[in-house]
């Protein structure tokens, strides 16, 4: 798991602001015994039984590590509100990939949330990829996101899993949202 920044305490962000946050990480499947909504290891997720998936859907979120596999839960999306996608370190960007993956190809409408390692200069491309949920614990983004600066460039050349609008003359020129 993924371990917040020492003495800072961890905030979620969405793109509407800080809020509370309802989602606890749990080790084990034990946790779904009481109230509450809670985010497995992935190897929890899939060792519980099918029915439990489905009664649970409502409360029931994933962690990936970067080297765990999204096609282990593809054919489970429907079972899930939340996929959380682990940023152990900021050179290992895998999650990247899994969260435009999760919006453009497998079409996942629940939350995908960022943990771990959430820095300054990714977070604009993480919105862009389809992330809508971020636990902060850096404290220059802390910072950055309590003044409402979520900074990026306001020029792409890629499209991604949120449409922007098309910049002026050049088809693949894009200017950001917002």
């Amino acid at each position: 798991m993924t371990e917040p920044t020492p003495g800072i305490a961890t905030r979620l962000w969405t793109p509407t602001g800080f809020r509370e946050d309802d989602w606890a990480h749990a080790e084990s499947a034990d946790a779904l015994s009481g109230n509450g909504r809670f985010i497995l290891p992935l190897q929890v997720f899939l060792d519980l039984d099918p029915e439990a998936r489905r009664s649970a859907k409502e409360r029931l979120g994933v962690l990936l590590q970067p080297g765990d596999q999204l096609d282990k839960i593809v054919d489970l999306l429907d079972q899930l509100s939340l996929v959380a996608l682990a940023f152990p370190a900021f050179s290992d960007g895998r999650s990247f990939s899994k969260g435009e993956l999760l919006r453009s190809r497998h079409h996942f409408e629940g939350a995908v949330r960022a943990t771990g390692q959430v820095l300054v200069d990714p977070l604009p491309h993480m919105l862009r990829l389809g992330f809508d949920e971020f636990e902060i614990s850096n404290p220059v983004l802390l910072k950055r996101l309590e003044e409402g600066r979520v900074g990026g460039l306001g020029l792409y050349y890629q499209p991604t899993a949120v449409p922007e609008s098309k910049g002026p003359k050049y088809s693949w020129r894009r200017v950001r949202a917002g």
